[in-house]
């Protein structure tokens, strides 16, 4: 599993599951809050009505019935019509009932349904009756709790004695109402927090891993010998890492370089100073002067050989040594190609080689005008060394995808199966097909630093109508 999927997973169990967990909980307590509410209010209702029993119908430490009728009938007459949120409120639904110092019923806002019997047995009567808080909850329909009711009883006192109870009943079935659309509203508050927890956490963890993430790529680079610029990263621990990176590349870099040039550049120099030993050798003999001007002929040649060597080694390693490239300039690669077929142009001539340039549209880079050269006069040569004699090199210029494609084409015989994923090796080259020569094997390494100090590419390939095709890709 990638460790941002872990970072992400964990993240959303800690933060998102405590975020459900908060959710759910606070779904769970909205109803016994409402009814708190509810419950605080009657509280009120029920001693403000008492007094008010107290004050009009009470006589002679009696409570008066008819009185009661007079005191509450006319409020359960009023016509409503009151808008409460999702609630249309039509008439009063808060059931009234007082009863005598025994608890029995006296009086029952219900029409009177309940008028004459007995609630002493009913908490919210006995314990009032007992000078203590009453109150009861009790469902119209067992078992649903849609159908429950809250009772709260006030006393009714005369001459500092309790004399009755005044009890006032809420149906909770508007209060369901209110604590479902609290309970919609929650739920979709929570479902957008939800998904605002799993964007976080997906930035978090992107957040994260971005650093392993360039620095693995940095890391693969340098394994694959491309240019790499150490990534700039946020936070004490991870520049201390990238610059630990950088220390180990240039270490690693430092030690395969010497070790790899010294065992390539000891083959290589190997045979040309054989022969020039051998010649040597066979020049202190007495020998015609057509053989020993021969053998002077064999020494020279041998040497500039080691001379062609030396030089394209020391142009590739401080190629190589490079972290980027120097000042830039908008270069339109069509003129860049003709000023490179002009300075091959007696090599070309020498071989009856015909260069065909094919640019419709100008394509522009930005580039170091020097190297771009040179790379453009090392596929070029290497072109011409495997055209047969007589024949064309094609160069063609595209642009496609914002990219600058270069394409140089030859009908020679092309790359052998054993030789395509050494070509781009430093001091493999193959034979040229007419002479058998060999060249450095530095050129088209050359051209691969280049093309990485571009941010390019280079691809060599067979053609499908016979001889090689090497693709040139730059940033257009």
């Amino acid at each position: 599993m990638a460790i941002r999927t872990r970072i992400l997973l964990v993240y959303l169990l800690l933060v998102g599951g405590g975020a459900w967990y908060l959710v759910a909980w606070t779904m769970n307590t909205v109803r016994p809050r409402y009814l708190e509410s509810m419950e605080e209010s009657l509280v009120d209702a029920a001693n403000l009505f008492a007094a008010a029993v107290e004050a009009d119908a009470v006589a002679d430490g009696q409570i008066v019935p008819v009185a009661l009728h007079r005191l509450f009938d006319p409020a359960y007459r009023r016509i409503l019509d009151a808008h409460i949120y999702s609630i249309r409120k039509k008439a009063i639904d808060l059931r009234i009932y007082v009863t005598d110092a025994n608890g029995r019923v006296i009086y029952d806002s219900d029409r009177g349904a309940d008028e004459g019997k007995d609630y002493s047995q009913w908490r919210d009567v006995r314990l009032t009756l007992a000078g203590e808080y009453g109150a009861r909850g009790s469902r119209a329909e067992p078992g649903d709790d849609a159908s429950l009711v809250i009772h709260v009883a006030a006393p009714i006192r005369a001459n500092g004695q309790i004399v009755g109870s005044l009890s006032v009943g809420k149906p909770t079935r508007n209060i369901n109402e209110l604590v479902a659309v609290a309970k919609r509203r929650i739920l979709w508050a929570g479902l957008a927090a939800g998904g605002l927890v799993v964007f976080t956490g997906f930035a978090f963890s992107v957040w994260l891993t971005t650093p392993i993430e360039r620095l693995t790529a940095y890391a693969r680079a340098v394994r694959d010998g491309k240019p790499a610029t150490l990534p700039r990263i946020a936070g004490r621990e991870v520049t201390t890492l990238r610059q630990a990176f950088d220390e180990m590349r240039d270490a690693l870099e430092g030690k395969r370089y010497v070790e790899r040039y010294t065992q390539t550049l000891t083959h290589e120099i190997k045979a040309p100073l054989s022969a020039i030993r051998g010649a040597a050798e066979l020049l202190e003999e007495s020998m015609p002067p057509d053989q020993r001007a021969r053998f002077l002929a064999n020494i020279r040649q041998e040497s500039a050989r080691i001379q062609q060597l030396i030089d394209k080694l020391l142009q590739l390693s401080a190629l190589e040594a490079r972290k980027g490239l120097g000042p830039t300039e908008p270069i339109e690669l069509a003129a860049l190609a003709r000023t490179v077929i002009d300075s091959l142009s007696s090599t070309l001539h020498a071989r009856r080689l015909t260069l065909d340039l094919r640019a419709s549209l100008p394509v522009t880079v930005q580039g170091e005008r020097f190297l771009l050269n040179q790379a453009f006069a090392n596929l070029l040569q290497n072109a011409a060394g495997f055209a047969p004699v007589g024949t064309s090199i094609i160069l063609s210029l595209t642009k496609e995808n914002h990219q600058a494609v270069v394409t140089i084409e030859d009908s020679g015989p092309g790359l052998p199966d054993y030789a395509r994923d050494k070509v781009f090796e430093r001091f493999y080259s193959l034979p040229r097909p007419d002479t058998g020569a060999k060249g450095t094997g530095l050129g088209l390494s050359f051209v691969r630093e280049i093309a990485h100090l571009h941010h390019g590419e280079i691809v060599l390939e067979n053609r499908a109508t016979g001889g090689c095709k090497a693709t040139f890709t730059l940033p257009a």
